[in-house]
């Protein structure tokens, strides 16, 4: 904790913690609650804004919407890999909290994690026991291995799972196996996952949830394993494990690629007879498999016939959507996608908008496209949006002298 103690008084001989870091400041005259403050964390892409959101929360630790809008910020200030100031937030706000429980320390582990800052992740879960003055449990344990994930290293897990295991005296639950599962298929270790479900259940006696048999049904989808994944999915539904909507998704996923539109309909129907509603996602994989065969009048149809279903588009289906529109030279619905992702603060990144003004200045719609750059620029701040500089040049658009950065890219 010496070198974690050392930065905070460095950035506070700066004056960097008091001023933006702080969350020593009465709550109670400005405060807001955390539910809003994830509200507003989700739109706004500025670090030092979010910390400031972050700051006027008054309630900085109990509540899950207070640790998730933590989980946020950190996100914010990694993208503009402010790394050190991650650091600086995050000890600074466990000095600060009173009664420190392991459920907020998790937090601060799988935050690290969601900042690639895996090193500094094991430090706080090692220092568990002196933080909380309680030994681990598998609250942190799990965690960890989750932020192994979170910071794309599923390699470190299946060494971490046994040697932290056995040298804290951990038994390692269904939420544990859950995260060996996912590590192992995401390093392309199918089969190991597979052998690892069935120590579960024949030595570990424990009951395997949907969300591994999901884990393990994407895997094997995605390596083509199609007559596996069906014969593992009828084992799911033997042992009791009734198939969630993630669960007909990853099927979904696979007769998209794979299938005609027609197959992806007859899945649908296949959901909605189990009694559950598919969601954004599941239209997502609907409108692709129509773009993939041509089949662009019914795409718009499945966009603009969202609500009524009770969905609306996600960042995914506008960044698909908008990309294939242009490819396919209909800038005009594409300015239409561009608007509604406006309305949602689901903006696509740099690539896909640059498609779209592209193709409006090749459709002569000048107007249309500056107004679009304009959008972007004041939508994303400075060290988000860029590249915007040379396109306006390239083609032919008024460019402002200020360079940007790229924009976050969904």
């Amino acid at each position: 904790m010496g070198d974690l103690s050392a930065a905070r008084r460095h950035l506070c001989l700066l004056g960097y913690l008091p001023r933006r870091l702080s969350t020593t400041a009465p709550a109670t005259r400005t405060g807001i609650s955390a539910a809003v403050a994830k509200s507003r964390l989700r739109k706004e892409f500025d670090p030092d804004l979010a910390v400031t959101i972050l700051s006027s929360v008054a309630d900085s630790t109990s509540s899950t919407s207070a640790r998730y809008a933590l989980e946020l910020t950190v996100r914010r200030l990694a993208r503009s890999r402010r790394f050190s100031d991650v650091e600086a937030l995050l000890e600074n706000r466990m000095s600060a909290a009173t009664g420190l429980t392991e459920h907020y320390v998790a937090t601060v582990i799988l935050s690290y994690g969601t900042a690639g800052m895996l090193d500094h992740a094991l430090r706080t879960f090692d220092e568990v026991p002196v933080l909380i003055s309680a030994p681990h449990s598998l609250v942190s344990f799990n965690a960890f291995l989750s932020a192994c994930i979170r910071a794309k290293k599923p390699n470190r897990v299946p060494g971490l799972f046994a040697e932290l295991s056995e040298k804290h005296a951990i038994t390692p639950d269904v939420v544990s196996y859950g995260v060996l599962v996912n590590a192992l298929c995401l390093t392309g270790k199918t089969d190991k996952a597979i052998e690892t479900l069935k120590e579960m259940v024949t030595v570990k006696h424990l009951e395997p949830t949907t969300v591994i048999y999901t884990t393990l049904l994407d895997s094997l989808y995605k390596k083509g394993k199609s007559d596996e994944a069906e014969a593992l999915w009828k084992e799911m539904v033997l042992n009791g494990c009734a198939p969630d909507l993630t669960a007909y998704n990853v099927r979904v996923m696979h007769r998209a690629g794979q299938g005609k539109p027609e197959d992806v309909l007859e899945l649908i129907g296949e959901i909605e007879a189990a009694g559950i509603k598919p969601d954004t996602i599941t239209y997502t994989y609907l409108l692709t498999c129509h773009c993939n065969a041509g089949q662009f009048d019914e795409a718009k149809a499945v966009y603009r016939g969202l609500r009524e279903k009770g969905c609306r588009p996600n960042a995914t289906m506008f960044k698909i959507f908008l990309s294939r529109l242009c490819e396919n030279g209909d800038v005009d619905t594409g300015l239409e996608v561009f608007e509604d992702s406006l309305k949602l603060n689901k903006v696509p990144g740099f690539r896909t908008m640059k498609l779209l003004v592209e193709g409006l200045v090749k459709g002569t719609k000048l107007e249309e496209a500056k107004a679009v750059v304009d959008k972007v620029k004041k939508r994303f701040p400075e060290n988000l949006v860029g590249g915007w500089n040379e396109v306006e040049k390239e083609l032919g658009l008024t460019a402002d002298e200020q360079v940007w950065d790229q924009p976050e890219v969904f």
